[in-house]
């Protein structure tokens, strides 16, 4: 079993640390930084091994080559954008395994956000760390990709089970539950969940780790084939991918 450790770095991304006790290996995911990640490690006793990278953007590979300069680790990212992985050292792709001492995550391709994203997935501690493809309530904007694209890996991560934690990279629960609840007004889940959202974050908490079974109730992106949500978009019947476009339009252009 993982030890998994959430540290809030810039404005509002989330870096994870996680720690393999049998090994004793420590990987950090989406580094953007290197103080924070150096203090934890400081104050634990622990020493990094790996980073696993989501994506390219600078705010999840800024510290890359710094903390591989210190440390000698090993770099893992996405196959597809190995020329913009900086330092990377083995390159992985759709059903590849990554190990982490005795742990180990299934590589899934999951591109829209980024032409080549990827998301990590620990079977044993039902962790998803997603990086900017799915948020709480939310999903990446398509810089890279198209709807079809990103909808298509959204169903690749339903297919994991209610119970999978969703690690995602940014805290944007609450302006995405907004958002949410601007299209799909009537969803006493949604409705819920913000209540809870709303009294963590006024106390300073984070909201994620989310569970995909939350997300399955609440998340209007993952919802596209729900014939409430489709109502109130006045798209009942449509294919669930283009009322997954016309979300992710409605959501561009909300504020």
């Amino acid at each position: 079993m993982l030890e998994i450790v959430q540290l809030p770095v810039l404005q509002d991304n989330y870096l994870y640390l996680l720690h393999d006790r049998d090994s004793g290996e420590t990987a950090v995911v989406d580094p953007a930084v290197d103080q924070p990640v150096e203090a934890a490690c400081a104050e634990r006793g622990w020493s990094l091994s790996h980073i696993f990278n989501t994506h390219h953007h600078w705010d999840h590979t800024g510290a890359n080559l710094k903390l591989k300069e210190k440390h000698g680790l090993t770099i893992v990212g996405p196959a597809a954008e190995r020329d913009r992985i900086p330092g990377i050292d083995i390159a992985v792709g759709d059903g590849d395994h990554v190990h982490l001492g005795e742990s180990s995550a299934l590589v899934y391709d999951v591109p829209g956000h980024t032409s080549g994203h990827i998301a990590y997935y620990f079977d044993a501690d039902q962790a998803l760390f997603c990086g900017d493809t799915l948020f709480s309530m939310g999903c990446g904007r398509l810089f890279e990709g198209s709807p079809e694209t990103m909808w298509t890996s959204l169903c690749k991560l339903m297919q994991l089970p209610d119970e999978t934690r969703i690690y995602c990279a940014h805290e944007y629960t609450e302006a995405n539950g907004r958002f949410a609840l601007s299209v799909d007004p009537a969803n006493h889940s949604l409705q819920d969940r913000m209540a809870e959202v709303r009294a963590l974050r006024a106390k300073g908490h984070p909201t994620i780790p989310s569970t995909l079974g939350v997300e399955r109730a609440t998340n209007p992106f993952l919802r596209a084939a729900d014939e409430n949500l489709q109502t109130a978009l006045d798209m009942v019947g449509a294919p669930p991918v283009r009322v997954f476009a016309e979300t992710r339009r409605r959501k561009d252009h909300f504020s």
